[in-house]
């Protein structure tokens, strides 16, 4: 949604959709608004509770029947399994991605990696389909006067027009732009600690074949599932960082991600958009 500094401050129901990786301070800028007049939609937690809560529960189970104690407790349907996801812990998505590589160390193989991936992909969809319903849910059911949208940090592998118009006819789209210094800074996390990720299937597929030949490796099942995620992460964020670019300048808006920490309250929020309109 294109949109004048005037037309926003007066935008008596503001819905807004944050986008950029993860880290730059989308859920941090989420945190600030008060709940009582603001709808807090989580792409990825929908994602997690709505579309691959089957599948999630389904991989915890085939994990715990490994253990004889807990098979035939399973298999007899005396126990049951819950994963405990909230806006802020979104691990058991992150545990059903997993990582590629050797299974000695924890790591998937080529074919379940990337069905794993495709569903997350289409889960990624249907949760972005979804934000016009709970756009109208948060208005009529919840009595609450904004929206905002915090989507997960893969969005930008959505190419989709259909799915960037709607949401562009909806709301306001914001891109948080992690300069260099940040960019670093998310590089250092990921290969402190190196977690499961969404990638698009032409570029996992490019960087497989990549990893392999500078490794001297013959199959992805020789990979060290942490090592890869350390090499690519920064190929992902160069990888990512034109899809996000295209899409700001087409649909919305760009804030240097450094400025949110700047952010304490609603009004400085606001007036950080205002100032990229």
């Amino acid at each position: 949604m294109k949109i004048s500094k005037t037309e926003f401050q007066q935008w008596p129901h503001k819905v807004i959709t944050l986008m950029g990786m993860s880290g730059v301070g989308k859920t941090t800028l989420a945190g600030v608004l008060p709940t009582d007049t603001w709808f807090h939609y989580s792409a990825d937690y929908r994602i997690g509770t709505r579309y691959l809560k089957e599948p999630i529960l389904d991989n915890i189970k085939r994990h715990a029947l490994q253990q004889p104690f807990l098979r035939d407790l399973i298999q007899s349907d005396s126990i049951s399994f819950r994963s405990n996801i909230t806006f802020q812990h979104l691990k058991p998505v992150a545990t059903f991605l997993g990582k590629i590589g050797n299974p000695a160390l924890g790591g998937s193989s080529l074919e379940e990696f990337k069905r794993r991936q495709r569903l997350h992909r289409e889960a990624e969809i249907q949760a972005i389909r979804d934000v016009g319903s709970f756009i109208d849910k948060a208005r009529n059911l919840y009595d609450r006067a904004h929206f905002l949208n915090d989507t997960g940090g893969s969005i930008c592998e959505l190419t989709d027009e259909e799915i960037w118009d709607e949401l562009a006819q909806r709301s306001l789209i914001i891109y948080l732009r992690a300069d260099d210094t940040m960019e670093k800074m998310l590089i250092q996390r990921a290969q402190a600690d190196p977690k499961p990720m969404y990638y698009d299937e032409y570029f996992l597929d490019h960087s497989i074949d990549t990893y392999l030949k500078a490794n001297h490796l013959e199959h992805t099942d020789e990979m060290d599932p942490d090592d890869f995620v350390q090499w690519v992460f920064p190929h992902l964020i160069a990888h990512r960082r034109p899809l996000y670019e295209r899409i700001a300048d087409r649909y919305g808006y760009t804030i240097d991600a450094a400025d949110v920490l700047t952010v304490k309250t609603e009004q400085d929020m606001l007036a950080l958009i205002n100032k990229a309109l």
